[in-house]
């Protein structure tokens, strides 16, 4: 990934905001480098990240894929497809163009991260100014560690890349890499 950001999406209200959502959904928005993962990656990662099959208690928890041209909406419907023979079942998820994207409030962005004291400090230190810290790939990246998703070998790989500390990266990598 290139940097995350989650908001709220699909919904008329102008400017929500999580105590005031009205009829948009929860989201994530998502830039990648399709050099390094396709779409249709994206989308099996998507799959398998949640229970498409359960129906949405609320609007705001709503599966939805976004698309954003022709192509993302033929990968994003066949693999609706694929999944509902896989499943034997019914999938609620919804496939709508991608309309406007509301960033979610600050305290909202890069949860894990920010909920990791040693690392947020140096990353505060970093990027003083929220909007850097928000469109930073290396925050983004981190955050995804924490949040369990790349491999310890992916970490070594690249933790010389993300900016922190030795004490930061070690910190991260005894998160990540438990036992090692």
């Amino acid at each position: 990934m290139v940097r995350t950001r989650v908001g709220y999406a699909g919904g008329t209200t102008e400017n929500p905001t999580y105590r005031n959502l009205g009829d948009h959904t929860e989201t994530i928005q998502i830039e990648y480098d399709p050099a390094r993962i396709s779409y249709e990656e994206l989308l099996s990662i998507f799959w398998s990240s949640h229970s498409p099959t359960a129906q949405p208690w609320s609007r705001q928890y709503a599966s939805i894929v976004f698309y954003h041209d022709e192509t993302q909406r033929e990968l994003a419907a066949k693999s609706k497809e694929q999944e509902r023979t896989r499943r034997q079942a019914k999938i609620y998820t919804e496939i709508v163009p991608a309309g406007a994207f509301y960033p979610a409030e600050a305290y909202h962005q890069k949860y894990r991260l920010r909920n990791t004291p040693d690392l947020m400090q140096e990353f505060s230190a970093m990027y003083p100014d929220n909007a850097d810290f928000v469109a930073s790939t290396a925050a983004a990246r981190v955050n995804g560690y924490l949040g369990g998703n790349g491999t310890c070998e992916q970490l070594q790989e690249e933790a010389g890349s993300l900016g922190l500390s030795p004490a930061g990266q070690n910190s991260l990598e005894q998160t990540v890499c438990p036992g090692r």
